[in-house]
C-alpha cells in the first residue's frame, strides 16, 4: 500500500508510472463477458454452454485434420492409378449433371416446358402458321416454275447419262476398229512370226548328251539282227 501511495503522489519522481503500467495490461474480455451473462441464463447454464462450445470447436479442428489427411491419401491413390485431374473433373461434372436432372427444380422446369410446348402446338396461332406453310408448300410444288425446274433437272440428268453411254460406245468401237486395222494386224503377224521363230529355234537345238539327239543312234540300230 505504501508503494502505491508513493506512486500516486504527485511529488514523487515516479509519477505516471502506475498509469503507464495500467495501459499495458491486456483486458480480459472473457472475464468481462462472464460477468455479464446473457439474459435468461444462469451462471451454471452459461458455464455449461461454454464448455460444450469448447468441445465442439475442438472436434471441428480434429475433423479438419482428418479431412486433410484423407484428401492427401485420396490424391496419392489417384496418382498411383493414373487418374488425372481431368478425369476427376469429368466425373464431378457427370455427377453434378445427374444431380441436376433428379432435382426438383429440373423436374418442375421440364414439366413446365412440356406444358408450354403442348399449349403452343394447340394454340390457334401455331395451327394457323402451320396451315399457311402447308398451303405455301403446295402452291410452290404446283407452280409452273417449280415444274419447269424439276423437268429441266430431269432432262439434264438423262442427257448426262446418255452422253456417258455414248462415250463408252465410241471408245469400244474405236478399239474394235483399231484391232481390225491393217497396221494392227501387221504388227500382230510380226509378233507371231517372231514367236514361232523363237519356239522353232528351241526345238531344233541339239543336246550331245541327250539319247534322242540327231547325232546318236538308238540301241536297235546297232543290234546285229
Amino acid at each position: 500500500m505504501e508503494s502505491a501511495s508513493q506512486d500516486i503522489n504527485l511529488n514523487s519522481p515516479n509519477k505516471g508510472l502506475l498509469s503507464d503500467t495500467m495501459t499495458d495490461v491486456p483486458v480480459d474480455n472473457t472475464a468481462r463477458a462472464r460477468t455479464s451473462a446473457p439474459e435468461g441464463l444462469t451462471e451454471a447454464e452459461e458455464e455449461e454452454l461454454r464448455s460444450e462450445l469448447a468441445k465442439v470447436e475442438e472436434e471441428i479442428g480434429t475433423l479438419r485434420q482428418v479431412l486433410a489427411a484423407k484428401e492427401r491419401h485420396c490424391g496419392e491413390l489417384k496418382r498411383k492409378l493414373g487418374l488425372t485431374t481431368f478425369d476427376g473433373l469429368k466425373q464431378n461434372l457427370s455427377k453434378s449433371w445427374h444431380d441436376v436432372q433428379v432435382s426438383n427444380a429440373y423436374t418442375k422446369t421440364s414439366e413446365k416446358l412440356g406444358e408450354w410446348n403442348e399449349k403452343l402446338t394447340q394454340s390457334e396461332l401455331y395451327l394457323s402458321a402451320s396451315s399457311t406453310l402447308e398451303d405455301w408448300n403446295e402452291k410452290l410444288t404446283q407452280s409452273e416454275a417449280y415444274k419447269k425446274t424439276q423437268e429441266t433437272l430431269s432432262q439434264a440428268g438423262q442427257k448426262t447419262s446418255a452422253a456417258l453411254s455414248n462415250v463408252g460406245s465410241v471408245i469400244s468401237r474405236k478399239l474394235g476398229d483399231m484391232r481390225n486395222s491393217t497396221t494392227f494386224k501387221s504388227f500382230e503377224d510380226r509378233v507371231g512370226t517372231i514367236k514361232s521363230k523363237v519356239v522353232g529355234s528351241r526345238e531344233n537345238s541339239t543336246d550331245p548328251h541327250s539319247p534322242t539327239g540327231s547325232g546318236d543312234k538308238s540301241p536297235q540300230d546297232n543290234a546285229p539282227f
